[in-house]
């Protein structure tokens, strides 16, 4: 298909970005609240150019509205801010169904899905990550960024869970992961990543630690033996669904990230996370 073609039949297709830059609820170190702009810097960058690599035009695109910052209170704990992410998203996704989430720590993925769920219904969910992020609580915070998935999965908001790199489990989110049947493709497994196939639409999670810290050092949590960038992708490429209805990239921390190089790679991931979304919203 030529680069003209691709580029006219996705400008119709529009997709939403939106920051949240929240991490009132990380533990050990914070500042993924500082991401969003640093993603959108490296998405920008003159080191690269505006196309994913299946040839769609993504940034910056007529096919991409972005919606800026959410304002958050930075509040520890409380509901206060889960509430606000899942009305800003709610109402993000009455203008742009499809979307994509520039967090902030993995908490925000909790209330962003819970919007998606409220406007979309039957979803499945992706989740990339060095952790299972399945603890009830994590040192007395139910909201923690170590809790999302458990959280989700108590309040029924998706079909399946299937979890790709884990490699930190503890036995109390193994028997959650257990209790609640979530498919675990772990780091340590030989091989490519199977191709995964879903009935329902799907999110993804793409928490930037699920990488190797070769690949991605300026985390909050790094995990040696994590996944690549190239896994990550052809992993997403290769997902068959109805059509991947948006995602979330987190836990990228600008203040560790001391060359910029982990801002490029998440900057990839949602390079090429939009791309798969623009491209199945013009499948539809």
């Amino acid at each position: 298909m030529l680069q003209n073609e691709t580029d006219t039949m996705t400008a119709s297709v529009k997709v939403g970005l939106l920051g949240v830059g929240f991490d009132a609820n990380s533990t050990f170190r914070r500042g993924p609240a500082a991401a969003p702009p640093a993603i959108r810097a490296a998405l920008g960058s003159a080191s690269g150019n505006a196309y994913s690599e299946t040839g769609v035009r993504v940034w910056p695109s007529e096919s991409v509205l972005d919606h800026g910052d959410l304002d958050v209170p930075d509040e520890k704990g409380t509901r206060g801010p889960i509430d606000v992410i899942e009305r800003g998203v709610g109402q993000t996704l009455d203008d742009t169904p499809r979307l994509v989430v520039l967090g902030g720590d993995h908490t925000v993925t909790y209330p962003v899905v819970r919007a998606f769920a409220a406007k979309h219904g039957r979803i499945s969910l992706l989740h990339f990550d060095a952790h299972p992020d399945l603890y009830p609580d994590f040192e007395g915070n139910r909201f923690s960024h170590a809790c999302p998935m458990a959280r989700i999965l108590e309040d029924g908001l998706v079909e399946r869970l299937v979890q790709v790199g884990i490699r930190s489990f503890t036995p109390a989110q193994h028997d959650a992961a257990k209790r609640h049947n979530v498919e675990v493709i772990p780091a340590f497994s030989a091989g490519p990543v199977p191709a995964l196939a879903f009935d329902t639409p799907v999110y993804i999670s793409m928490d930037v630690d699920a990488l190797d810290p070769g690949y991605a050092p300026g985390v909050s949590h790094p995990e040696p033996g994590g996944l690549s960038v190239r896994q990550m992708l052809e992993t997403v490429a290769a997902t068959r669904t109805p059509y991947v209805v948006g995602g979330d990239v987190v836990e990228l921390n600008p203040k560790l990230d001391r060359d910029g190089g982990t801002a490029i790679a998440a900057a990839k991931l949602v390079r090429e996370l939009l791309g798969r979304v623009i491209l199945d919203g013009r499948a539809d």
